[in-house]
């Protein structure tokens, strides 16, 4: 397999597994600190506790555990250079989402 069809490939199973996963915009949630719930909150206003969900999310949650980091990472900062605007994308959306 070439870089052309490996980075496709894992394009295509990420989409696949984002398509059965729980959707919306998931943030933290909860009573204690010590133990945040992550609710998806849907366009339509609904909400779901992502935990209720865990066949649909687990397979999410363990792909882009912390070991997607350091690839993701190299990525983000080798497209400095000569900006890639999936990069861009990507950085826009992981700005608004992280502390």
């Amino acid at each position: 397999m070439n870089d052309a069809d490996l980075l496709r490939e894992a394009a295509d199973r990420l989409e696949r597994l984002a398509a059965r996963t729980t959707g919306g915009d998931w943030r933290l949630g909860g009573l204690l600190a010590s133990r945040p719930e992550v609710i998806a909150h849907g366009p339509d206003g609904g909400t779901e506790h992502v935990a209720e969900a865990r066949a649909g999310t687990g397979a999410w949650i363990t792909a882009l555990s912390p070991a997607v980091a350091a690839p993701l990472v190299a990525w983000l900062r080798s497209a400095t250079e000569d900006p890639d605007p999936a990069a861009v994308a990507l950085a826009r959306v992981l700005l608004d989402r992280l502390p």
